[in-house]
């Protein structure tokens, strides 16, 4: 250790460990061998006078110091990723921008507009990650958010692209002419999104419609991509945002498969950490941009 700080590579064995639970996985993912791997461990370790693993068998399994160690390890890295990545895009590019995003919402509106704001402003780049869950900008190395909410996260400046309105009902048209003969929708195998387990339970109810155990038993997915493809593979009917499907609907790809749709009260935002300023240039420049485009199409 120089100065009290331990070697990066130590630190890159550590953190890929804790994070995969085998010395043979982090070694695959550093290019290294099991056993460089689990030197620098033992090394960081020794140096450090802390115990950061228990082994476990084949596994190993990290303390409590360990854990909290590797969570900030992980945070500082993260943070030299985007510290060199924005380094050297600003050299060649100009300024830059890192966004976490919502995987489905990004490819299917963000992305299409992208190339409005590259023409508008071609010094900045902007680059995405997906997200799907809400976490600190404190342990996470990204300038801004787009993300679905009730309301806008605490210590963040945020504000509301547009709301999300409701979740409609969707199944491929050929399905649902078949179902009418088997006991309609309801005959349909449904399918839910993980980070909205009791939306069809509220569909049913919104609509007066009696809610079957059966309901509940079909497959499950994380994004709302997923979903779509399977209703698009004729898997069964789904409950996804009006703004993703209502070109398909018009053009026929996909059916309304019920009465009408589920009013949510979420909507989509932009934020970013709360500070005693205001952001960088070309965060208030893409701020603006996003504001600008959902105001025109919510209008």
């Amino acid at each position: 250790m120089r100065n009290g700080i331990p070697n990066l590579g130590a630190l890159q064995a550590f953190e890929a460990t804790a994070r995969l639970g085998t010395f043979s996985r982090a070694a695959e993912e550093l290019s290294l061998t099991h056993s460089a791997v689990y030197r620098q461990v033992a090394g960081l370790e020794h140096s450090l006078g802390v115990q950061l693993f228990n082994r476990v068998r084949r596994r190993v399994v990290l303390t409590p110091q360990g854990a909290e160690y590797a969570a900030r390890v992980r945070h500082h890295l993260e943070q030299l990723e985007k510290d060199t990545f924005g380094l050297r895009t600003r050299s060649g590019l100009g300024r830059s921008l890192h966004i976490a995003v919502l995987p489905t919402q990004a490819t299917t509106w963000l992305i299409p507009r992208m190339p409005d704001f590259q023409r508008r402003h071609p010094d900045i780049t902007i680059s995405l990650s997906a997200r799907t869950l809400p976490f600190q900008f404190n342990d996470h190395p990204y300038d801004a958010a787009i993300y679905h909410s009730e309301q806008p996260w605490p210590r963040t400046r945020s504000v509301r692209l547009f709301a999300e309105g409701e979740l409609l009902p969707v199944c491929r048209p050929d399905l649902l002419q078949d179902s009418r003969g088997a006991g309609g929708m309801q005959g349909l195998t449904h399918l839910h999104m993980m980070s909205r387990p009791d939306a069809w339970r509220a569909w049913y109810r919104q609509h007066g419609l009696e809610f079957s155990p059966l309901i509940s038993a079909g497959p499950q997915y994380e994004l709302f991509s997923m979903t779509l493809a399977a209703v698009r593979a004729g898997m069964g009917v789904a409950l996804a945002p009006r703004f993703l499907v209502a070109d398909a609907i018009v053009r026929g790809e996909l059916a309304l498969a019920g009465p009408g749709g589920l009013t949510v009260a979420e909507s989509y935002f932009f934020g970013y950490p709360l500070t005693d300023e205001e952001g960088s240039d070309a965060l208030q420049v893409f701020e603006q941009w996003l504001i600008r485009i959902a105001r025109a199409e919510s209008a």
